[in-house]
Formats: C-alpha cells, sequence, structure tokens
C-alpha cells in the first residue's frame, strides 16, 4: 500500500485547480468567497473545473460566513444542484448555539448527498467537545474525512490535539481521516508524518502572493516534495 500523504489544494477557479493538479495536489476544495472563509461555488464553476482537472474535488456547502447552517433549505438546494453537475465528494460541517453539532442542518444534507463522501471542516475546531462530536457523528454515511488545525486559532496552537487524536486512529468515533489545515507550515510536517498523519490541506500557502492571485504551482510543488520526502 503506498503510504503517499494526501495534499489538498483550495481552489476558486479553472486556474488554481489547473496550477494545483501541476504541482501534485491530489484533490482540491472547492469554494468561493474566501473573505467568508469559503462558500458553495456555483455550479457553473464546479462544472468549469471538472472539465479541466482529473483530480477529485470536494465542493463546499455552506452559504454564510461561520458555523451555524443558516437556510437548510436552500443548503439542500446547492447540495441537489451541484450532484445533478456530477459532485460526487462534498465538505461541510454546522454547529448549534452551544457548539454541538447541527444534526439536523447535517443529517438533512447527508441524505441529500446519498452516500458521497465527504469531510467535517474546521466546525470541529470551534466545538464545545471534540470527543462528543465525532462520537455522534460517526455513523454518518460518507463521513471520511475531518479538516482540522486541532484549534481554533491554527496548527501551531492545535497541535498536541493533533498528534492526540492521530493516536486514537480506527477508535470508536476516530475512523475518519484526519486532513490537517488551518496555519500549516512547512515545518509541521515532520511532527504530523511521525505520528501517522496521512492527509494535509492549504489554501493560502499555495498563493505566495496573497489570495488575490491564482494558486502558484511551484508552491503546491514544494509542498508535495516535503510530503513525499
Amino acid at each position: 500500500m503506498s503510504n503517499r500523504a494526501v495534499l489538498e489544494v483550495i481552489a476558486l477557479s479553472v486556474e488554481d485547480a489547473v496550477a494545483a493538479q501541476a504541482g501534485g495536489a491530489d484533490r482540491l476544495e472547492l469554494v468561493t468567497d474566501m473573505a467568508a472563509d469559503g462558500l458553495t461555488p456555483s455550479r457553473e464553476t464546479f462544472a468549469a473545473i471538472r472539465a479541466a482537472v482529473d483530480i477529485p474535488l470536494r465542493v463546499m456547502l455552506r452559504l454564510t460566513d461561520g458555523f451555524a447552517a443558516g437556510d437548510i433549505d436552500a443548503l439542500v438546494a446547492a447540495a441537489r444542484s451541484l450532484r445533478a453537475e456530477g459532485a460526487d465528494q462534498f465538505v461541510l460541517g454546522f454547529l448549534d448555539a452551544d457548539g454541538n453539532p447541527d444534526l439536523v442542518a447535517v443529517e438533512r444534507i447527508v441524505a441529500e448527498i446519498e452516500g458521497c463522501p465527504w469531510t467535517f471542516h474546521r466546525a470541529i475546531d470551534r466545538a464545545a467537545d471534540r470527543d462528543a462530536l465525532r462520537k455522534e457523528l460517526a455513523d454518518l454515511p460518507g463521513l471520511d474525512t475531518y479538516l482540522t488545525a486541532g484549534s481554533a486559532s491554527g496548527v501551531s496552537d492545535g497541535m498536541p490535539t493533533l498528534l492526540a487524536e492521530a493516536a486514537r486512529g480506527g477508535e470508536p468515533g476516530y475512523e475518519a481521516q484526519i486532513l490537517v489545515g488551518g496555519g500549516l507550515r512547512l515545518e509541521h510536517l515532520p511532527r504530523l508524518r511521525g505520528a501517522g498523519v496521512g492527509a494535509v490541506h492549504i489554501g493560502g500557502a499555495a498563493r505566495p502572493g496573497g489570495w488575490s492571485l491564482p494558486v502558484d504551482a511551484g508552491a503546491v510543488r514544494a509542498w508535495r516534495a516535503a510530503l513525499d520526502g
């Protein structure tokens, strides 16, 4: 079995997607509006990116900034539209006002995507109880990944949590892959890889010139080399 780590890159456009794939990305997270920390892209954007690259695409399902679900009917409609366009992997995650998983919202969307693989995103880093959240969601169909920094403030502060959760891999609630992202830097990789973390997620790190510029294939290539090294 290959020990190659998964490198997921945020893409907002066809240009981003093509550069990320050229740099060695294994998968893309498709979003729009990073000023709102990443919202659902249009059906047209998804279709254009799907036509331009041949690596897996995980599409964000979030219509407003933050971790509240908002209009669940609109989220379900967005999921249905993207599924009709061919989307088959997703990213989602919602909390209630007390920091618990919003099971009403999550379960409705999961039912709509009909068993497609999906990532519970960094809402876990704002949860009142990470362990309880994992156990509440454990039996939902398709959940195979948690995107997390281990802390709301980023990987540097969250490292102890990430290492502890990696050590629990395979336990009830901990079967899903840890996808580390959020303030991730190259110098974090040796500890994470040494702990068995097999997937990382980058956004700004793939854009040395900032979010106003597209993904840089060379920057992605540097991450690919570091992961493979």
